[in-house]
């Protein structure tokens, strides 16, 4: 009997060793491979640094969820799939944090560059619009929230189009100011006269 206990602890205590310097280990892999893509060294975007990276901290999430580590890694890893231009791994990515991790702090930003990879990536602009006003509903207090409303206002326009509704709204406001003053000083001279 005491033997069977002893060997059961010393069981237990050989799994938990077993997993500690695991992660310990994906740790500093992802350190040091986040500290070779990110040097002021690195002059330019190294895709298969990146993939390797992004499979690093999707391979952390997956071994440890629960672990504090879990949510910034894969935070971060679709943030590589979508500068990456991979916007359906960017999705999922996004759509695994919203469902894992609805509410951490980087939950309302995942909801956003929902809408900004469904514009800017796969260019659908029906599922942008969509998650654009399901974030201005959610996150109606979040400073990207001024961002998403900007981002309906010039969905689907081009930015030839967009500069041209930006003068068009610099001369109104213009005139308008210059109205303005123009009353201001009519006015003035009407209470002195």
């Amino acid at each position: 009997m005491r033997k069977s206990i002893l060997m059961g602890f010393s069981g237990i205590l050989l799994l938990i060793t077993a997993c500690g310097p695991s992660r310990e280990k994906s740790v500093l892999k992802v350190k040091d491979l986040e500290k070779r893509l990110f040097s002021p060294e690195a002059v330019s975007f190294n895709k298969v640094k990146a993939d390797s990276l992004m499979m690093l901290y999707v391979d952390f999430v997956k071994d440890y969820p629960k672990d504090s580590l879990s949510p910034q890694y894969l935070f971060k890893a679709a943030g590589i799939a979508m500068n990456s231009g991979d916007g359906s791994k960017a999705l999922n990515l996004y759509n695994q944090f919203l469902q894992d991790y609805p509410n951490h702090p980087h939950a309302a930003m995942s909801l956003f560059f929902k809408g900004f990879v469904y514009e800017n990536i796969l260019h659908n602009l029906e599922n942008a619009k969509e998650v654009y006003l399901q974030f201005i509903e959610k996150y109606p207090n979040d400073e990207f929230n001024d961002d998403a409303r900007l981002a309906l206002q010039n969905l689907g326009k081009s930015p030839d189009e967009m500069i041209r509704e930006f003068e068009v709204r610099q001369k109104a406001d213009s005139t308008r100011i210059a109205d303005s003053v123009t009353h201001a000083k009519k006015t003035h001279k009407k209470s002195r006269g």
